[in-house]
């Protein structure tokens, strides 16, 4: 499981992707924000704004990740 979760956040250089994990990050609070959302009212709930910044920061970090890959140039 460890080498597995290494393997998705590392890139093609075998390193560690810093927009892999800003990506999981967003994801992770959003995932947290929208579970606790259901179980409380809705004035307490997130800004529509707020996570609409945060899904599209996720989906920009993760979709770069992507074009990296397609993009590589060999030496």
């Amino acid at each position: 499981m460890k080498e597995f979760l290494k393997s998705m956040l590392t890139d093609e250089r075998n390193t560690i992707s810093s927009k892999r994990i800003a990506g999981l990050l967003c994801v992770i609070s959003l995932v947290i924000a929208l579970i606790a959302n259901t179980f409380s009212k809705g004035a307490f709930g997130p800004s529509e704004s707020l996570v609409d910044a945060v899904s599209l920061f996720a989906f920009g970090s993760l979709g770069l990740t992507t074009i990296d890959k397609f993009t590589k140039k060999d030496k």
